[in-house]
């Protein structure tokens, strides 16, 4: 029995005609009543009645359609799952992601899937959750990591919270140390410290300065406009201190004083994203597993 004969025999069982059943799997209809003929030889049944203009199935070709459906269906979802296992050998994944969640979260996922898929091009744009969620919308991305909540919700993305994130405040260990010394430092003690801020478009400036506007004064800035890189370099300098997400501090290396922020604190949530309307890519699928799995 040969996999071709069953695909002709399902043809013919569907469309109740030899010629266009034919014309369905492209192939000449004397080849195909040929096969069927070899199919019900092998099977030493009819698996067809055929009167003029009208084929019906037999009791033998009744019982054999759904047992070759389910057999087409099967070498099908092979030959996808093998076509799926080839891409994950080859291809690329397109993933943005706000520059401190490159700093701190990424570096050990992004290290696993490589170490899995070493033949999957890894291409990162950083960028703030606004510009990120533009990048999804217009296809330039496969997902993002954003920051939620999003400043305009946009109905056309599905969004998975990923984790809750404390944030902390980072200082020079030569500098005095912020909130008077305590082991904790309330957000109303940042009034009257000099702060290293982050550019506009950082999701990161936008939470701090709304914190310190909701205690009643407007932070006080001692450089601004620098990506997470430069702001940890002023804070190490003692051009101030600054508030950054807890996994930055604790993967920036020696330099920094790290001290927590008094309860409620500040937190923000991650959430990973992608294009409701099309699904991503098989890697890019395998990446977000390992993600939300991390």
């Amino acid at each position: 029995m040969q996999f071709q004969q069953l695909q002709y025999f399902v043809a013919v069982a569907e469309t109740r005609h030899f010629t266009r059943a034919a014309d369905l799997v492209h192939v000449a209809q004397p080849s195909l009543s040929q096969q069927i003929k070899a199919l019900e030889r092998e099977l030493g049944a009819d698996l067809f009645l055929r009167a003029r203009g009208n084929i019906t199935l037999t009791d033998a070709g009744e019982a054999l359609l759904p047992l070759a459906r389910r057999i087409l269906a099967d070498a099908d979802t092979a030959r996808h799952e093998v076509q799926e296992l080839v891409q994950l050998r080859r291809g690329r994944v397109r993933l943005g992601a706000t520059p401190s969640l490159c700093t701190g979260l990424l570096p050990d996922v992004l290290r696993a899937f490589h170490d899995r898929y070493p033949g999957i091009r890894l291409l990162i744009e950083e960028g703030g959750s606004h510009d990120l969620v533009r990048e999804l919308a217009r296809g330039a991305l496969d997902l993002a990591l954003i920051v939620l909540p999003l400043p305009t919700p946009s109905p056309a993305l599905t969004t998975v919270e990923l984790l809750r994130e404390d944030l902390v405040v980072v200082s020079s260990p030569d500098a005095p140390k912020p909130g008077r010394g305590r082991r904790t430092v309330r957000v109303a003690d940042l009034e009257g410290e000099r702060l290293v801020m982050f550019r506009h478009g950082y999701d990161l400036r936008e939470l701090t300065v709304a914190a310190c506007r909701a205690e009643g004064f407007e932070p006080d800035f001692a450089v601004e406009g620098g990506e997470m890189d430069a702001v940890l370099g002023f804070v190490r300098a003692g051009l101030g201190v600054a508030v950054v997400p807890r996994m930055v501090a604790a993967r920036s290396g020696g330099g920094l004083r790290v001290t927590p922020l008094a309860r409620p604190g500040l937190h923000r949530t991650i959430a990973l994203a992608h294009r409701s309307d099309v699904a991503p890519p098989r890697a890019a699928r395998e990446l977000q597993r390992m993600l939300l799995e991390r």
